[in-house]
């Protein structure tokens, strides 16, 4: 069952924001001051710039395959079934953890709010626990609920976020002080900036969350990008601003003080120069960020057991959709049950970091995606937004994503590193025991190497499926002249021919179609041809004839690569569409005309169709064409 879709503009930039702007900037500034000094704020514009190859990469992905799992979906179907079992586990788990985090996260900031607690610290950490958990029980039901009211509460948590933070902004500027705070600034040395733009660029990698639900996005292909490259720009000049006026206003002492460093720092900015109000203002920003991130996080991570059970890589159970609310109900409860219990029993900290090692790998894997998608040459990849400056842009990601889970091993020690590969091995278990009796799915990577290896390229079902995703994306409801197209013949003629020998082969095919003698239909071909030429424009021509019966209407398809000749002083023709109706179908007649010429008139259609592999692969090109279907109520729309 597919999912609706409910999310506009809005709600995808609010989800790209709401999951940006978290510990990066609430909690990790005083522990990356520990690290570069006042340099941070070149960390920061650093790990924004990073964020950019994933950006691009993603967008066109989903775009292209807007389906609901995002990186599991896209390197399941660029790169097998394999990689595909990795890459949806390690999402799931790692956008669960990093939700579960984001919980956690609330606590620290409500104890700013009421600091006056007599609780010892045991009883403290279960307090922050259970508050967590009843977040975690409350973003469930909503979830569950509705989508749609998922995300208009996202969009006033996130108008209410950003609000606070363009308060902290104005007000913190007039009180920075260049000196002493940004003396000295590169004293660190550019290393440590680089490892500490790893350290928080995990932050701005929640931008790229919503190609997880983009199934249920309302046009994909033109708020996808939009909105994730809106929420880019303006949540990155948020961090840059904000870590200026951070470094300008507290004392380096303060800021990179103790064993992590300040762990609110813009509580302690604010409360520097506006007080307790400020204090209140920016604790009550941090929780609403904390929420924010934990939402879409279990908006996200949901989709993402679903999408595997949807292509057999975990049981039935998992993508079952509720016919009442439209939701994956049983992926949201599973994701917040275990979000639950990591909040309830383990050091949440730790697995962060393990989380964070998680999403740098699917970056990587996600830039290689883009690489193999548009290398196989597969004709039904048709993303609505594509990556500029390809390949030199995925290329790139895939080395700096490289050298950041590098940095970062470096930096948190072998930890996250082994229990990422013990986590992979689980896995690759997983695959062994389950998955791999179960699909037989070709992957845009087996075909690439199939067309490098063979001399012809024989269709594969991932063409079909990104022709259904492209249809269901672009909601195109298919009128007579596709079903023409979807049961007509298709000629895929070798060598250079005349004329006669097209209509020749034509009278032969249709004649068994509409049970009727070869020679009449080959004769009318050439009556008509002699009273005026069909060829409509270079390359193309339309023969067409009127024939006995009534209700009859058929079309047959030609190429020829090397051209049909027509006449002397007329160019060869690659692409013929033969049309035969009866006499009461001429009405119908000059509408298949009319979408023919919206189909030959669209950009690159000679060179898609001369490129073309197969027969299959031209009436794909037919299929997907963007023209205006027909709409009227004389019974030639569609799908009756």
């Amino acid at each position: 069952m597919s999912l609706k879709r409910r999310l506009g503009f809005w709600s995808v930039f609010c989800i790209a924001s709401g999951a940006m702007i978290s510990s990066g900037l609430f909690i990790l500034p005083g522990q990356a001051f520990k690290i570069s000094g006042p340099a941070i704020i070149l960390a920061y514009a650093l790990a924004a710039l990073m964020v950019i190859p994933a950006l691009l990469s993603k967008a066109e992905l989903a775009t292209a395959m807007p389906k609901s799992g995002g990186s599991y979906f896209f390197i399941e179907r660029s790169m097998g079934a394999l990689p595909g079992t990795l890459a949806g586990l390690a999402g799931w788990f790692s956008l669960a953890l990093k939700s579960a985090f984001a919980m956690i996260g609330i606590g620290a900031f409500a104890q700013l709010i009421f600091p006056q607690s007599d609780l010892s610290p045991g009883q403290w950490e279960w307090l922050v626990k259970g508050v967590a958990i009843a977040c975690c029980l409350v973003f469930m039901v909503l979830n569950i609920l509705s989508v749609k009211v998922t995300g208009r509460l996202q969009i006033a948590m996130v108008a209410g976020l950003l609000t606070v933070l363009v308060m902290f902004v104005v007000t913190g500027l007039g009180n920075v002080r260049q000196h002493p705070n940004y003396d000295n600034f590169l004293s660190a040395g550019f290393g440590n900036v680089f490892a500490t733009a790893a350290l928080v660029f995990v932050s701005f990698g929640g931008l790229t969350k919503v190609a997880a639900v983009a199934e249920e996005i309302h046009d994909p292909g033109r708020n996808i990008p939009r909105a994730m490259m809106l929420a880019g720009g303006i949540v990155s000049l948020l961090y840059i601003t904000i870590i200026f006026v951070l470094v300008g206003t507290v004392d380096g002492g303060q800021l990179g003080g103790g064993l992590y460093g300040d762990m609110t720092p813009l509580s302690t900015a604010a409360g520097a120069f506006l007080g307790r109000f400020g204090v209140i203002a920016l604790s009550t920003a941090g929780i609403l960020a904390f929420v924010t991130t934990g939402n879409s996080g279990i908006l996200a991570a949901s989709r993402n057991p679903m999408a595997m059970s949807r292509d057999n890589f975990l049981p039935d159970i998992f993508g079952k959709v509720s016919h009442r609310f439209g939701t994956p109900y049983v992926s949201i409860i599973i994701t917040g049950t275990f979000m639950i219990c990591m909040i309830a029993f383990l050091s949440i900290s730790n697995l962060v970091k393990v989380a964070s090692t998680m999403m740098l790998v699917l970056f990587l894997l996600v830039n290689l995606a883009v690489l193999i998608m548009r290398g196989s040459r597969l004709q039904n990849y048709r993303p609505q937004f594509r990556s500029p400056l390809f390949p030199w842009v995925q290329l790139a990601g895939v080395g700096l994503y490289a050298s950041l889970i590098t940095a970062l091993a470096a930096k948190l020690g072998p930890v996250p590193i082994l229990t990422s590969s013990g986590f992979l091995l689980l896995g690759v278990f997983w695959y062994f025991i389950y998955v791999r009796k179960r699909t037989t799915r070709e992957s845009a990577l087996i075909h690439a190497v199939r067309g490098l290896v063979a001399k012809e390229m024989r269709h594969n079902k991932l063409e079909d499926e990104l022709r259904e995703i492209a249809l269901e994306r672009d909601q195109i409801v298919h009128d007579r002249f596709d079903h023409l197209v979807k049961d007509c013949e298709i000629l895929d003629l070798p060598e250079q021919t005349s004329a006669e020998d097209l209509f020749a082969k034509a009278a032969d095919v249709l004649s068994d179609r509409l049970n009727m003698d070869r020679d009449t239909l080959l004769k009318k071909f050439h009556v008509r041809e002699a009273q005026s030429s069909t060829v409509i424009q270079p390359g193309l021509a339309i023969p067409h004839i009127v024939i006995e019966g009534k209700g009859l209407f058929d079309l047959l398809v030609i190429r020829c690569r090397e051209g049909t000749v027509f006449g002397p002083d007329l160019p060869p023709i690659q692409a013929a569409f033969v049309l035969v109706g009866s006499d009461d179908e001429r009405n119908y007649h000059l509408r298949a005309l009319m979408a023919i010429a919206h189909i030959v008139q669209e950009h690159d259609f000679m060179s898609n169709w001369l490129a073309a592999p197969q027969t299959e692969h031209l009436r794909d090109i037919l299929l997907l064409s963007n023209r205006q279907r027909d709409t009227d109520e004389d019974g030639d729309q569609s799908d009756p």
